[in-house]
């Protein structure tokens, strides 16, 4: 009876190690999914005020004009953090598709989303 014990509390404590080591790839998984959302909510916006180049030339100069405030350059860095998060995460998950799933999840999930906001950064650096 007692080893029946010590089985069931040995491979609850597998379980729950091997929960909290998959943890970061389910934040990796939910970045993903939510930049990708977001990316969707913006660029149908984002194709209505490009066509306001070729409709109202006026409309889009005043909206233009906009885009000097600092809260939509900080907005436009997070886009761009979206952007790359989401671009590299699909490319990350297109990798390991193609080769594989190697134990080295996690380090190419914070890879993603170091190169992601490394990429924001030079893109609001470069708006200031």
């Amino acid at each position: 009876m007692l080893q029946e014990y010590t089985a069931k509390k040995t491979t609850h404590r597998q379980h729950a190690h091997a929960r909290r080591r998959g943890q970061p790839l389910r934040y990796a998984f939910v970045l993903h999914r939510l930049s990708g959302l977001l990316l969707v909510i913006f660029l149908p916006m984002h194709f209505w005020v490009l066509s306001l180049a070729v409709s109202d030339a006026d409309r889009l100069a005043l909206f233009l004009e906009m885009t000097h405030n600092p809260v939509v350059k900080l907005a436009e860095t997070v886009l761009v953090g979206l952007l790359a998060v989401h671009f590299f995460g699909g490319m990350r998950l297109m990798a390991f598709e193609w080769f594989g799933w190697p134990a080295y999840q996690k380090t190419a999930a914070a890879a993603v989303l170091s190169v992601a906001v490394f990429i924001a950064m030079l893109f609001l650096f470069r708006t200031l």
